[in-house]
């Protein structure tokens, strides 16, 4: 359901809103929003496709600009711990600071402004209005391309929707520098960090990024004890061997914790990459895996009848939320979250 369609809203015209994190170099103007640090020259836009250098002023030309906006469950995130059963609304723009050959979303995310004609124009008191609006919503998610690369609206909106109560989630790659992720991270209630894969090699490959600014992403998170879901798309051939996988729920487990609750989400062909989709019994093999170290361990992208979609109370093992799709039961929940047999705390709510 496209929550802005109609007569719900009305829509503005574009605002330019001037980026934040830069800074002039010889009539360049250097990007600190990201680890790429692009030099952008007059005209030209950096990596993102979005964020443009005008006569030595770094432009947002996305601010504003949403591709995507609808009423989702919260469990779509992918949140499982994070107000189960509720639904948030969810909005996203266009551009990415990575260049996933696998993405997903590519038609929002590998394009810039001037390549998607079907924009909505909104305000941010408007979204934020909106989404108080809707009966029973729990606030807004940013999401469906990176959000990072919408970084001004997104702060403002998160801002202001703190202000009228609502909760606000960032569904992100990571792929953020310090400054600007301390900036927003009082405003931001819960992160889902996809994680693409533990190697180097993989991320310069098959991303153009690099894999220590996500690890540093992921541990700021948890300092600032904000709620944190990570998810792993499992690529055959690519980074789905056991070593790596084993380095990999190793370090979440020492560093984010045990209970950390995980995602491994099924691939299939998309974008640039044709490989074929992951079988079952590899998702089965490293969900068995990765439960001996992580205690919330879950199977996405797959047909219910395979396991991974309950959630058992990480102490006493019982069965409290039961899922099939996006139908959400919570038997073994009390209204704080925790598990009504032996009290330990299990999600938020």
């Amino acid at each position: 359901m496209d929550e802005l369609s109609g007569n719900s809203l009305t829509f503005s015209k574009n605002r330019v809103m001037q980026a934040l994190f830069y800074n002039v170099e010889n009539n360049k103007v250097r990007c600190r929003l990201c680890p790429h640090h692009c030099l952008i020259g007059e005209g030209q836009t950096g990596l993102c496709r979005v964020r443009k250098n005008e006569q030595g002023v770094l432009v947002a030309e996305n601010y504003g600009r949403l591709s995507s906006v609808h009423l989702d469950p919260i469990e779509k995130k992918p949140l499982y711990h994070f107000y189960p059963g509720r639904q948030i609304l969810s909005v996203g723009s266009v551009g990415c600071n990575m260049r996933c050959a696998f993405c997903q979303n590519c038609e929002i995310s590998q394009v810039g402004v001037h390549e998607f004609p079907w924009f909505k124009d909104v305000p941010v008191e408007q979204l934020v209005a909106r989404a108080k609006s809707i009966n029973e919503n729990l606030g807004i998610a940013f999401t469906y391309n990176e959000p990072t690369i919408f970084y001004e609206y997104m702060l403002d909106v998160a801002r202001e929707a703190h202000h009228q109560g609502l909760k606000c989630v960032m569904v992100t790659n990571g792929y953020i520098e310090a400054e600007p992720m301390e900036t927003i991270l009082p405003f931001i209630d819960a992160f889902n960090v996809d994680l693409k894969a533990f190697t180097d090699s993989f991320y310069r490959k098959q991303t153009h990024a690099h894999l220590a600014p996500v690890k540093e992403t992921l541990m700021r998170i948890r300092q600032a004890e904000k709620h944190l879901e990570i998810t792993f798309l499992v690529i055959p051939g690519l980074n789905d061997s056991v070593e790596e996988f084993d380095a990999m729920t190793d370090w979440i487990s020492n560093n984010l914790g045990q209970q950390t609750i995980f995602h491994l989400s099924k691939y299939f062909p998309q974008y640039h990459m044709a490989r074929p989709e992951t079988p079952d019994a590899t998702l089965l093999k490293l969900h068995e895996l990765a439960c001996r170290k992580l205690s919330y361990v879950y199977l996405g992208n797959v047909w219910s009848r395979l396991p991974g979609h309950n959630t058992e109370c990480s102490n006493c093992k019982a069965v409290v939320i039961k899922r099939l799709g996006y139908d959400v039961e919570t038997p073994g929940i009390t209204a704080d979250g925790s598990c009504v047999h032996c009290e330990n705390k299990v999600v938020e709510r």
